[in-house]
């Protein structure tokens, strides 16, 4: 069995270091520790009437199958196809605001450079390494400006990142692997171009949006995402929302996706007087005029035992997402758009069969998951999925059962201090009848992943 340490997908934020402890070599005449003391102010070099943050991100993991991600046998004779390989990436980041009288100008610039290495699998990208823009855009929040309502208005414009709800659809804007490498780290989010206008009256959100997709350089799809969301948040930890978008994508790469109209809606919920039990439901659906239609939806409920050691945090989803019909000229897969990750198993589910050989379409899981936190910096839990297809016919040559794979996660997320957080997670599925009868795979998959962040 292999282990796998995942870092979450997060940043965290801390300011800049303090000067050096009192010591004879850092109080010497005309060291930064003097002049502190005789109440010189450090400075940067960078004008004064502007807020800088400083960030640095930085991770590197190792990911391996005990066999093949193909069928039992490999199918590249060289031997060339390796079961581990190496991800790591650095995002350097700097961002600033500037008052404008009672509204603020506000802007961030960052690169990403991550690599591949190791002889990894064809589908994960090869060994591949890229430097490359990531966040370079410019906004303005109405702050006080306009009255009792704080930053009432807000636009935005560049290379900028995001999200729609918990990610189901938007949020991913930019290709990883391939020839960028970073296929797991998933380090870039930044859209190639958007434009985000957003009103947030008490309680409301709305968003007007448009977002270019930044593809891999060999997958170019030319996507481009253009709509309204609305959100109202009547208390905290409650949202209801829901979205108009239309889709563009090159005609000859993805006809069903170009002009494709779409229809959210959510609800993210804690239970009035149960502070410990939540729900959560989505429902999209999907039409362009005769060439496609489909939809896809999911319900989760959860219970969280707050006042019990480790506080454990019981959950089942039930996830439903529309595959195509040979027998129809209309295409019924749902697409799945661009999906992100803000918790383990969303929205890339499952460690193996989600990163790796089922997407968000043509499929049905049922997830369990008890998730506990032994302290503030520790939390780990186990995962377990049964997935299942709508529609056998379109998975696979000679696939005519609907059973798919039971997977089975285990992860640990330990904060090591403010800085690095370290992940593990083992991984094991079976592989059912209609992936034994699409691709004659019987073995069982043994998958692990280790993977430490920083971040400042």
């Amino acid at each position: 069995m292999l282990l796998v340490l995942l870092l979450p997908r997060t940043y965290a934020q801390q300011p800049t270091s303090e000067p050096p402890a009192n010591t004879q070599e850092s109080n010497a005449p005309g060291s930064e520790a003097s002049s502190k003391e005789k109440g010189e102010e450090r400075t940067t070099g960078l004008p004064k009437d502007l807020k800088w943050t400083f960030n640095f991100d930085a991770a590197w993991g190792t990911f391996g199958f005990a066999h093949s991600l193909y069928t039992d046998v490999r199918p590249d004779p060289s031997g060339n196809l390796s079961d581990s390989w190496f991800e790591g990436y650095v995002k350097p980041a700097i961002s600033a605001d500037v008052a404008l009288g009672q509204s603020v100008l506000y802007g961030k610039l960052s690169g990403v450079g991550e690599r591949t290495y190791g002889a990894p699998p064809v589908l994960v990208g090869e060994s591949a390494s890229s430097f490359k823009q990531e966040d370079v855009y410019l906004g303005w929040r109405s702050g006080t400006s306009l009255g009792g309502t704080e930053d009432l208005l807000d636009f935005t414009g560049g290379r900028a990142p995001y999200k729609i709800g918990h990610g189901f659809l938007v949020w991913d804007g930019a290709g990883e692997g391939g020839s960028r490498g970073g296929f797991w780290s998933n380090a870039r989010k930044a859209w190639r171009y958007a434009g985000i206008a957003r009103i947030k009256p008490k309680h409301n959100l709305i968003e007007g949006f448009f977002v270019e997709r930044d593809d891999v350089p060999e997958a170019e799809t030319r996507t481009r995402l253009t709509g309204i969301n609305y959100e109202f948040s009547p208390a905290e930890n409650s949202t209801f929302g829901f979205t108009y978008l239309r889709a563009f994508a090159h005609a000859d790469v993805l006809p069903d996706r170009n002009g494709m109209n779409l229809l959210n809606g959510r609800m993210f919920t804690f239970m009035p007087g149960l502070p410990d039990l939540s729900f959560e439901l989505e429902y999209v659906w999907e039409k362009n005029h005769n060439l496609m239609r489909s939809t896809a939806w999911y319900a989760q409920g959860a219970y969280q035992l707050s006042k019990v050691a480790w506080k454990p945090k019981l959950s089942y989803r039930y996830a439903f997402f529309q595959g195509d019909d040979p027998k129809t000229l209309r295409n019924e897969a749902f697409d799945p758009l661009y999906v992100g990750f803000y918790d383990w198993g969303t929205w890339w589910q499952g460690e193996i069969a989600g990163e790796y050989f089922l997407a968000n379409s043509n499929n049905i899981s049922h997830q369990a998951r008890i998730h506990m936190s032994p302290k503030d910096s520790l939390g780990w839990g186990v995962i377990g999925y049964w997935f299942r297809l709508p529609r056998p016919s379109s998975f696979g040559s000679g696939a005519t059962s609907s059973n798919v794979a039971f997977e089975l996660d285990t992860y640990t997320d330990w904060k090591i201090n403010k800085n690095f957080t370290l992940s593990v997670v083992a991984a094991y599925a079976n592989p059912e009848q209609a992936v034994q009868q699409a691709y004659h795979r019987t073995s069982n998959f043994y998958y692990g992943m280790v993977y430490i962040a920083y971040a400042f």
